[in-house]
């Protein structure tokens, strides 16, 4: 799936998916819009890659929708097709079973923050600078899924002053505001995510793809006991497993334990 604009390399069950225009900040043209759409819809049932690291090539993570690219003479049908093409990559980001951590430097804007928000784990370089540029090209502020997801990980009182100015959050406000897990310099941002990587991947595989669905679902579990049903059945569903038996054996002989999905 690899193409000019979007690179993956899979590293031991690990896909590490590059928007590469470093020319234009990696703005998202139809081409990388398209790849990444067929790259998240295939993840649902492969079970062979457990952890995606998206990242972007050059100084910046995405500047958004390149919109150089695209007509805006658009009548409302053709218009709305072109926001669920765009829309969709966000749901499946959310959908597929697979943790995805960014990792963010330079500019997150506009799509390239969606694409952020949408990913479960965001680590920054120190000179990070992400915002919802929608509202300053004469669009509402709220696109592609990011009037969701942006509340529900700052609360509404910041983001309704990020959505409804569209100005600049920096990478230390970021880290305090609970938008991103850690800022730390450009260079070492593959270290610390592979780091997460190979604590993820010394988990259980079905364990790991439960607990994603787990915390995606419960975000919005209408109360405790809907939240503790779903996480009753998973621990019933992981408990049949031989990788259950693998992973406590391990843990108890403190040992790196080998799975075998099943």
């Amino acid at each position: 799936m690899n193409s000019e604009y979007i690179q993956i390399e899979n590293k031991n069950g690990v896909d590490y998916v590059t928007l590469n225009r470093p020319e234009s900040l990696n703005a998202l043209n139809e081409s990388m819009l398209n790849g990444l759409r067929d790259y998240f819809e295939q993840l649902y049932f492969n079970h062979e890659v457990r952890v995606v690291v998206l990242k972007g090539s050059g100084k910046s993570f995405c500047a958004g929708l390149d919109l150089d690219s695209f007509d805006a003479d658009f009548n409302s049908s053709a218009a709305l097709k072109q926001q669920r093409e765009i829309s969709k990559i966000i749901i499946l980001m959310r959908r597929c079973p697979q943790p995805i951590i960014s990792l963010i430097q330079g500019s997150a804007c506009g799509g390239g923050f969606a694409l952020a928000l949408a990913s479960d784990i965001r680590i920054a370089s120190e000179d990070m600078k992400m915002n919802a540029a929608f509202i300053k090209i004469g669009l509402s502020g709220c696109d592609v899924g990011v009037s969701y997801l942006l509340p529900r990980i700052v609360g509404a009182s910041v983001a309704s002053e990020l959505l409804l100015t569209g100005r600049f959050i920096k990478a230390n406000r970021a880290l305090q505001a609970g938008l991103v897990s850690e800022v730390v310099a450009s260079n070492t941002l593959e270290d610390i995510a592979n780091k997460l990587v190979e604590e993820m991947l010394a988990t259980s595989p079905l364990g790991l793809r439960l607990t994603k669905e787990c915390l995606s679902m419960n975000i919005d579990a209408a109360s405790l006991e809907q939240a503790i049903a779903m996480e009753d059945r998973n621990q019933v569903l992981c408990l049949q497993t031989k990788d259950f038996n693998v992973c406590l054996n391990a843990f108890l002989k403190n040992e790196r334990p080998i799975f075998s999905d099943s």
